[in-house]
């Protein structure tokens, strides 16, 4: 006779808080990781149809490294939907103007599945460009990247 595995349940489920240091760690790479913890893809547990990620805390957002020459050739877009104003901006400038939390939640957003859990696994994912973060009541573990 053969067993049957079965699915996680929601009721069973206890979420965990994980640390991720962003310094000096390639952004795909960091991407990947956060976007399967957040989906709980790295569970036993694992079921496409329920959401079963971990809490995740990303910390010195400022020091990620990418690779090659994309620092200044990434472009990301913004529109309003008017005529003429498309607005470009490179990872470099973002960086600049202190908005690095941006690279990594777009990286990690086009890495979740565009379905009705997708704003729920967002809502887990805290970014913060320095080394400190107000979650230390909640005892995060450092997550391997």
């Amino acid at each position: 006779m053969m067993k049957i595995t079965q699915p996680g349940k929601m009721k069973e489920l206890v979420r965990k808080w994980r640390i991720v240091d962003a310094q000096g760690k390639v952004l795909g790479q960091i991407a990947v990781a956060i976007a399967d913890a957040l989906r709980g893809k790295d569970k036993v547990i694992f079921t496409p149809h329920l959401d079963l990620g971990d809490f995740i805390i990303v910390i010195n957002a400022k020091d990620v490294v990418l690779t090659g020459n994309k620092m200044e050739q990434k472009e990301y877009y913004r529109h309003s939907r008017y005529f003429g104003n498309l607005k470009v901006k490179t990872a470099k400038e973002k960086i600049e103007n202190n908005k690095p939390e941006e690279i990594i939640m777009d990286a990690v957003k086009g890495m979740i599945p565009r379905n009705k859990l997708r704003k729920d696994m967002i809502s887990r994912l805290k970014i913060y460009s320095g080394a400190t973060h107000p979650h230390e009541a909640q005892q995060p573990t450092p997550m391997n990247v």
